[in-house]
């Protein structure tokens, strides 16, 4: 595909996904806040089967929100439904990973440094990861280990960790990450399609018909319905982990995964709890000190120069060499690379100053998470990295 029409693709197809992500997850959050906000109502409403209600002032207007403990005596002719923000978060989603890491699986998805697959072995793999972890799902929702919620919680964490673990042998670590956001992400809106929506269906068809609607469809979907609220940021986090090589280029990127879906799941609990209006800043400040222990843990080795080294002369031409040589393929004005047609992020080192104004970024793509260049393409060397760091440590000049 011509890369200048698929950069029109992705840019379309990435902004309908955000759009819509934001649409799932507001409302998400917004039912949630809602349920756990709702007061007991006066008794003139109580007799009409309300269960709760709350008043809301937004936008220079009030709104009375009310909840029934099963449903009006009559059914309104108008009743807004909230499935498809789900849906067409997850058709975004899933066409933005066939265009991004199946079409061009060769550039984001195969690292042959992993493992050296055709892109027919790479998109069965991951189309056959998503079928497994998903199918995984739905047989241990439907058995009775629903009931038993933290030990379902469990087995879901072995299930994320086998699959983390499997996904970073076999793809780049992009890849793996982004596709364990394709499983949560089909999780999440099977979890709507297969069990919020029709709970919502059986309920509304024994209230038109005077019946008393099966408890199970309840059960079912509030389990399901917790579920998406655990994974909600968790799959934000993966949504945006491309742009943070600290956490996926890294020897244990699957574990740091499952060290961020656990603790992304304890500051939704903190949220959750808030709600109820139970305030346990305990659960908060443990997932702070989390992130700041993970922080440390997964820091770069120290390239910093020795003492001997920052004695040495630095060659300007040499590093200008390096990033001509490695770099300018794709990061110059008019990129040759088979991939990017345009410089990515906008980063350019067409000349010595381009050069020595993005040294920090240098550094940290390059030497601190080399995940630069892409995928190791241009075979940069550890010498090089080595000796790059060397001139940023000296300040990065550009003259002899």
């Amino acid at each position: 595909m011509d890369p200048y029409i698929t950069e029109w693709l992705n840019l379309i197809l990435r902004f309908a996904h955000l759009i819509t992500g934001i649409a799932w997850i507001g409302a998400s959050f917004y039912f949630v806040w809602l349920d756990n906000h709702l007061e007991k109502p006066p008794a003139w409403k109580e007799e009409k089967g309300i269960k709760g209600d709350l008043w809301a002032i937004h936008g220079g207007g009030f709104y009375e929100v009310a909840k029934y403990k099963l449903a009006p005596p009559q059914m309104p002719q108008t009743l807004h439904w909230f499935k498809w923000e789900a849906y067409t978060t997850w058709i975004t989603g899933f066409l933005l990973l066939s265009l991004m890491f199946y079409v061009g699986a060769e550039s984001y998805l195969i690292d042959k440094r992993v493992a050296d697959l055709t892109q027919m072995q790479a998109v069965a793999i991951g189309l056959g990861s998503i079928i497994v972890g998903v199918g995984c799902y739905e047989i241990l929702v439907r058995t009775r280990l629903r009931e038993h919620g933290l030990l379902l919680g469990i087995l879901l964490l072995i299930l994320a960790t086998a699959l983390s673990y499997g996904l970073t042998q076999v793809f780049s670590a992009r890849g793996a990450y982004i596709h364990m956001g394709a499983i949560i992400g089909t999780i999440m809106a099977g979890n709507v399609f297969f069990g919020i929506m029709p709970s919502q269906r059986a309920l509304v068809k024994a209230v038109e018909e005077g019946t008393s609607p099966d408890p199970a469809y309840g059960l079912n979907a509030k389990v399901r319905s917790t579920h998406n609220t655990y994974t909600t940021l968790p799959i934000l986090f993966m949504m945006i982990s491309n742009h943070y090589p600290i956490t996926y280029n890294h020897e244990y990127n699957w574990l740091i995964l499952v060290a961020v879906i656990v603790i992304t799941a304890v500051i939704r609990q903190f949220f959750v709890l808030r709600h109820f209006g139970t305030n346990k800043p305990a659960l908060l400040a443990g997932a702070a000190v989390a992130v700041v222990v993970l922080a440390y843990l997964i820091a770069p080795k120290n390239l910093e120069p020795s003492a001997a080294q920052m004695q040495q002369a630095v060659n300007i031409n040499k590093v200008n060499t390096i990033i001509q040589e490695r770099c300018v393929s794709c990061h110059s004005a008019t990129p040759s690379d088979d991939v990017f047609k345009a410089a990515p992020a906008g980063v350019m080192f067409d000349d010595l100053a381009a050069i020595q104004q993005w040294a920090p970024r240098i550094k940290a793509r390059t030497i601190d998470a080399p995940d630069m260049p892409f995928m190791n393409k241009t075979q940069m060397t550890q010498d090089e990295r080595e000796y790059l760091a060397l001139w940023i440590a000296k300040g990065a000049p550009i003259k002899e």
